[in-house]
């Protein structure tokens, strides 16, 4: 795919959106790469509405502690591997086309289950800094 832009027509916004909310569209080997050791991130949209990046974890990897989140959703697509989620004090086993979100305030984590690669969408809703984060480690 060709790295493209959307703009909303006038009929439908008569406002002129601003460059960080400009939808972009990228191809299935675009997006920036955020090195992880042996793997990487690749951010595939960073809006003022929301971040999306793509996740990347051997199954070496030791999870993530549970913790919340005050004022944003975090949320994840899986697309590849098996995971454990922990949302509130339920425990939830994902595979290949689970969704699982936490709302604000609720606490959760997670951790691979399995010997293959975990790979998921994660998103957060609205934009709350994780890939600026990500970028600074």
């Amino acid at each position: 795919m060709t790295r493209g832009y959307w703009v909303p027509s006038a009929s439908v916004s008569s406002q002129v959106p601003k460059p960080e909310d400009v939808v972009r569209a990228i191809g299935p080997e675009s997006g920036e790469l955020l090195a992880r050791g042996e793997r990487h991130h690749r951010v595939l949209a960073e809006l003022a509405a929301y971040e999306l990046i793509e996740l990347r974890f051997g199954p070496d990897f030791e999870g993530v502690d549970p913790h919340s989140h005050a004022a944003h959703v975090d949320s994840f697509y899986v697309l590849a591997g098996e995971v454990e989620f922990l949302i509130g004090d339920e425990v939830v086993r994902a595979g290949p086309g689970s969704f699982v979100a936490a709302p604000a305030g609720i606490r959760h984590g997670f951790r691979v289950v399995g010997d293959a690669e975990l790979r998921m969408l994660n998103i957060h809703a609205p934009n709350a800094g994780f890939i600026r984060r990500l970028r600074a480690e």
